[in-house]
């Protein structure tokens, strides 16, 4: 059993089934609500088990015929499980849970509901006897949630609206937010009254799972499900949302729409709605020059999926405008607003003319033209083919006029360069040695661009690094504790954090849990582990051929088409390939050489032979209408992958509980500075002895703050390394609750060569309760070094030490708390 402020934490036997992805009786949703609800009651019915390795309650029920027009509806989801830190206040919270009675109060205190996955929904609890006064909040994790201003409510706790004997927390018009964990507050007691039922209602978009996909990797299966299911739950009435919280910021947002319908074409075959939302997001591109090149890709992913040639010709003249413009910006190193929050690309909006988010765009402008001169192509219009290919061909030879164009290229830039198609295998050879090698290089924030990174390795046949990935992000996010994707996360945060705990907060703003654009990487594995992808528009012609990298054994899915669904399965250790083809498609199946070679291939019990590509495939065309099975004999045995590691050239962190403010003689044998510490006028600023090998240090989106000026407190930072009585109390702190200013960044420019000790010191002088995460990155290549640390519990000061060789950058994030805050800063020659 965990602790987790107060309230204990334990998993029911059937939340520990869920997320062990274990069998179980799928059972029906809740009852519905008694009050007024804005939309009807869900009108699908259950038609088969459920699937354990989905998080999606809905995930097994089927509408007839959904439509891009039908209206949102609504369902209840019941609490998996309910715990205290007053068990003397509440009594039959099991027996609630289980639908067998009600929870009686006898006191203050406050329950926390937790209802096993993130929905999109509202809560409320039914009562005929309520005394005293509550209050309510929702969160997506273990904490009641708080986020920026520009939200109706940033609090995420208020007290509910009654309706007749059901209370409901309504936090914006719209009502619904990321809910998985609820609180009833019970803030004031008169005499015992009772609970009768909690529940969500949660709102949904008619929508079925049309594709599947299951694999003998659970954790592959089980990504799928969830990066499926936060897209779903962000199918709104007529687009595609961008996030459930209430931060102000859940209009479409066309780049996180590219990923998230390129999900949705395979897992739900959804193409009305993915259409709704191309044409919604046709005139508007978020002011950011990147978003416009994705909406091309996200036109060519329709058109390859749906077949539309109407479509397509009514998007010329628009799509034409956006690809000239991107043209006329091509030579003119614009300033991006914004191309992902990585800090390799600049980290969002705080470094406009960041160099690799420019090499980045320049890669997705060739991809962009070269996807709509096919386009063009296909629909007879060879003029304007010959034109974009013409500027992609262009840009092309400008590139190659250096033979080693793509050395200036970090992991995104050469990752988009990779997509667009046009890199020889020697290019691609000197861009995986030079940024994708590395396991932690090849990581981003973002999960958005990391669904571009691992199209890239698979581009460069490099499925098992691939895969690799797959895990390291997505399979990281399962492990915190994900039933969706999150808008950001690096993998070193489980080593920090607890499971489903506040995460860290950054230059996006309120870290969202479900965030579609993370969805990506079910496209991926439908594409490349199943491995079916359309050659030309509707399905026309498509092909199969599998990746299963060096481990997968077993899988099998299912692709919506146009003309009915392609049905696959594989299982390698037989040498069994099956496929259903539709009628009016045809299929080129590449069946993968996982040993030494091929020795035997029989298509329906005769004999077959084709062409080796690629090496690692033999291509059999051709395929029609019907059921088929590849049979085939391999002789000698698959090499395995042996993996890599997860470096951080930083090293280790250390953390010191025990100095507090007497940091002479301990550190700062070098220099130091101590932040925000001298008052002058209406401002203040550092007191700095800096080392001669620092330069100096750059604070960015961070303002200043002297709380003592002359105190006795041992906890504020010493004067001098003499460790004097008198001492000054400041800090350099984060902006919150703005928007996107839950960070800030401290840049120290050190002599390279010489590896150096960087004390940071933080103190939560007022007992505010601060939370906080600290990243390391080189200043120069802006790659993360070292694991994210959080830093918590520090009214008495903590240290955290850091060596390291080079100019740094250290990004404060803010968790929890008033706000993230730092307090000085030590340096020292590392001791040999």
């Amino acid at each position: 059993m965990r602790k987790f402020k107060g309230i204990a934490i334990a998993l029911c036997a059937t939340t520990a089934a869920l997320l062990a992805g274990c069998s179980q009786k799928y059972e029906p949703l809740g009852k519905p609500s008694p009050a007024k609800q804005p939309y009807p009651d869900i009108t699908a019915t259950l038609t088969e088990t459920g699937i354990p390795e989905s998080p999606d309650p809905l995930v097994a029920w089927r509408w007839n015929d959904p439509k891009s027009t039908d209206d949102l509806e609504v369902y209840t989801v019941n609490p998996v499980q309910i715990t205290t830190g007053q068990p003397s206040s509440f009594k039959g919270m099991d027996a609630l849970v289980q639908g067998k009675g009600a929870i009686s109060i006898r006191g203050t205190g406050e329950l926390m509901i937790d209802f096993g996955q993130v929905n999109a929904a509202w809560l409320e609890f039914d009562s005929e006897d309520l005394s005293g006064e509550v209050e309510m909040s929702i969160s997506e994790y273990q904490e009641p949630s708080i986020l920026n201003t520009g939200a109706q409510h940033r609090i995420k706790t208020l007290k509910p609206v009654r309706y007749g004997n059901t209370y409901r927390l309504e936090l914006n018009d719209e009502l619904y937010e990321g809910v998985r964990f609820g609180w009833i507050h019970v803030t004031s007691f008169v005499e015992p009254w009772h609970i009768d039922r909690i529940r969500l209602v949660c709102q949904m978009k008619p929508t079925n799972y049309n594709g599947s996909f299951h694999c003998s990797d659970p954790e592959l299966t089980k990504i799928w499900y969830t990066g499926a299911y936060g897209v779903k739950l962000n199918l709104l009435k007529e687009f595609f949302g961008a996030i459930l919280m209430e931060r102000s910021d859940r209009f479409s947002w066309t780049g996180d729409a590219y990923a998230s319908q390129a999900a949705a074409l395979v897992a739900f075959g959804n193409r009305d709605f993915v259409l709704t939302n191309i044409h919604h997001t046709a005139e508007q591109d978020n002011g950011i020059l990147s978003y416009s090149m994705y909406w091309i890709q996200s036109l060519t992913d329709y058109y390859y999926y749906s077949g539309d040639k109407v479509t397509l010709i009514r998007y010329i003249d628009n799509a034409r405008f956006k690809l000239d413009r991107a043209y006329e910006h091509y030579g003119a190193e614009p300033r991006l607003a914004f191309y992902g929050w990585d800090e390799r690309l600049g980290a969002g909006f705080e470094d406009h003319s960041c160099r690799e988010s420019q090499n980045a765009y320049k890669m997705l402008c060739i991809d962009s033209w070269l996807d709509f001169a096919g386009m063009m192509e296909s629909v007879g219009r060879r003029e304007l083919a010959s034109r974009y290919r013409g500027y992609a061909n262009e840009k092309i030879r400008e590139l190659r006029e250096d033979p080693h164009w793509y050395r200036s290229l970090g992991i995104h830039a050469a990752s988009d360069a990779i997509n667009a198609g046009f890199t020889t295998r020697e290019e691609q050879q000197a861009m995986y040695d030079l940024v994708f090698r590395d396991r932690l290089n090849r990581l981003s924030y973002s999960p958005f661009n990391q669904y571009f990174i691992i199209r890239a390795l698979a581009a460069m046949g490099r499925y098992d690094e691939a895969l690799e990935t797959v895990s390291d992000c997505w399979g990281g996010q399962l492990e915190y504790g994900a039933t969706t994707f999150f808008e950001v996360f690096r993998p070193s945060w489980n080593g920090v954090l607890g499971t489903n705990e506040a995460p860290p907060n950054n230059q996006c703003g309120y870290t969202s849990f479900c965030h579609p654009w993370g969805g990506g990487v079910v496209h991926w594995l439908t594409e490349e582990v199943l491995g079916v992808k359309p050659v030309r528009p509707g399905f026309r012609t498509f092909t199969w051929m599998p990746h299963p990298g060096s481990g997968l054994e077993q899988a099998n899915g299912r692709i919506p088409t146009p003309a009915g669904d392609i049905v696959v399965s594989y299982d390698t250790r037989k040498g069994r390939y099956e496929i259903d083809v539709p009628e009016g498609t045809e299929g080129s199946v590449g069946i993968p050489v996982i040993a030494e070679s091929i020795t035997e291939c029989r298509l329906d019990g005769q004999p077959v032979t084709g062409e080796m590509i690629s090496g690692d495939h033999m291509l059999v065309e051709g395929i029609g209408k019907g059921h088929h099975i590849f049979e085939v004999e391999y002789q000698g045995m698959q090499q395995p992958y042996k993996g890599s590691e997860m470096v951080y050239p930083a090293g280790n962190v250390t953390e010191d509980r025990v100095t507090s403010g007497n940091w002479g003689g301990v550190y700062g044998s070098d220099g130091y500075a101590l932040c925000a510490c001298r008052e002058e006028g209406d401002s203040v600023t550092d007191v700095r002895d800096l080392p001669a090998y620092v330069k100096g240090i750059r604070y960015a989106k961070q303002l200043g703050i002297q709380w003592a000026g002359q105190t006795k407190d041992q906890r504020a930072p010493a004067s001098g390394p003499g460790n004097g009585i008198e001492r000054s109390a400041g800090a350099v702190y984060t902006q919150d609750p703005r928007p996107t200013f839950q960070t800030m960044t401290v840049d120290i420019h050190m002599d390279p060569g010489e590896s150096r000790q960087i004390a940071l010191y933080f103190v939560d002088w007022d007992d505010a309760g601060r939370r906080l995460a600290v990243e390391m990155f080189d200043l120069e290549t802006k790659r993360l070094v070292a694991p994210v640390q959080v830093v918590r519990d520090f009214t008495n000061g903590k240290y955290l030490l850091f060596s390291y060789h080079a100019p740094v950058r250290f990004r404060i994030n803010h968790v929890r708390g008033p706000n993230a805050t730092l307090s000085g800063i030590f340096f020292d020659t590392v001791s040999n």
